[in-house]
């Protein structure tokens, strides 16, 4: 059941002096991504959308009596947890963050969270942290995220393949909590369809030579390749090797190799692979790519639907626990971002923030459809694609 915005008379009619002292107020939000690393050419984009959403929030005038959200970027390096742990101190001690939009891959999430964000009472939204790790680990009641869990996506990997007749895969991951989770939960589903992993084995992070990895691969041999890594880092070098030697022509990809960047040096080599990644349709992500468009933002890369909601999350539940405090985000995010209430769409948290302010109740729908279950995390659709002509080509949602 969602808590009502308890908000007094008094408060909603403050004085002029009072609205005052408010407006311009800065209020800090921490934007952790991994500016360098595995994804460093997904995360621009991912931190545009987020800092999109702020915008929005604060061309509204409308956010806590004239509060601005100020977003504070820090590198998550996606790989090092000792950098992502400093790196989020620093947010929080010297910067003096209320809450955190990130952070990106799975380790360093649990990292910072663990460290930093626990000890110090500090709530995080991760739009694409999908470790099912992540869905039990000691949180009291801070970590909240908008992609799907893996333990889903493992699901719709193998569902895919059942589709298309394939019933023996070999399989390489990135050698990393997302890799291993991932490779997890597919083999899992896979075999529970009847499918035959014929080999299972991890890869290292920017080898130079991938040689030895693909001739145990091809030995092992497979329908298809599954490649359950990073575009950037590892997963590029897989597909190269796999290529130069002959060993696959067709492969099958998680989440973290969507990458336009992919397409860039492969994409005309991969036609007919296949893959899936996180995505939603409707009405929330066409008005997503309507104010990506006129901000002259890339909207169509991966996660960036992701980090606009879970940067609107915070500032919704700010807004309706009544003060721009971590504990007001904590304590609303469920509220704010499942029914009951008024659907609110992308380019309409001006509207929400008015509703909240008159003490009424927001769904936020946001760009991804959004529905936090269980301790908070997205139920979340999947977007199946193929390799067509040298581009990714949608197939289906799941």
């Amino acid at each position: 059941m969602k808590k009502l915005l308890l908000a007094s008379t008094a408060t909603l009619a403050m004085t002029g002096a009072a609205f005052a002292a408010g407006h311009g107020e800065e209020v800090k939000i921490g934007v952790i991504l991994g500016f360098t690393g595995p994804i460093e050419s997904l995360t621009p984009n991912m931190a545009d959308a987020a800092e999109l959403a702020m915008t929005e929030i604060n061309e509204s005038g409308m956010f806590l009596d004239g509060k601005t959200l100020t977003p504070v970027r820090a590198d998550s390096t996606c790989i090092d947890n000792a950098a992502a742990t400093a790196a989020a101190e620093r947010l929080v001690t010297t910067d003096g963050v209320v809450a955190i939009m990130g952070a990106d891959c799975s380790g360093v999430t649990g990292a910072v969270l663990s460290n930093v964000a626990v000890p110090n009472g500090i709530p995080m939204i991760s739009p694409s942290a999908t470790s099912p790790a992540l869905s039990t680990a000691e949180d009291n009641g801070l970590f909240f995220r908008t992609s799907p869990s893996d333990a889903r996506q493992g699901e719709v990997l193998a569902a895919i393949l059942a589709d298309k007749g394939i019933t023996e895969v070999a399989v390489t991951y990135h050698n990393s909590d997302y890799g291993k989770g991932l490779s997890d939960s597919f083999i899992a589903s896979f075999e529970a369809n009847g499918g035959t992993v014929t080999l299972n084995a991890p890869h290292d992070a920017d080898k130079g030579d991938y040689s030895a990895e693909i001739g145990a691969l091809a030995a092992a041999g497979g329908e298809v390749l599954a490649v359950l890594s990073y575009a950037d880092s590892g997963g590029n070098g897989i597909i190269q090797a796999s290529m130069d030697l002959g060993a696959f022509d067709t492969f099958m990809m998680g989440d973290g190799m969507f990458a336009d960047s992919l397409m860039e040096d492969f994409g005309n080599d991969m036609e007919g692979s296949f893959g899936a990644v996180p995505w939603s349709e409707g009405d929330g992500a066409d008005a997503f790519a309507a104010v990506t468009e006129a901000a002259g933002i890339n909207g169509d890369s991966s996660f960036t639907r992701e980090s606009y909601d879970a940067a609107a999350l915070i500032a919704l539940a700010m807004m309706a626990g009544g003060e721009a405090t971590s504990e007001a985000v904590a304590a609303n995010v469920l509220n704010v971002a499942n029914a009951p209430g008024e659907p609110i769409l992308p380019g309409e948290l001006g509207k929400a923030l008015e509703i909240l302010a008159n003490g009424g109740e927001v769904d936020y729908v946001g760009a991804t459809n959004v529905e936090l279950i269980g301790p908070g995390e997205a139920a979340g659709t999947y977007r199946e694609y193929t390799v067509t002509d040298g581009d990714y080509e949608t197939v289906t949602f799941r």
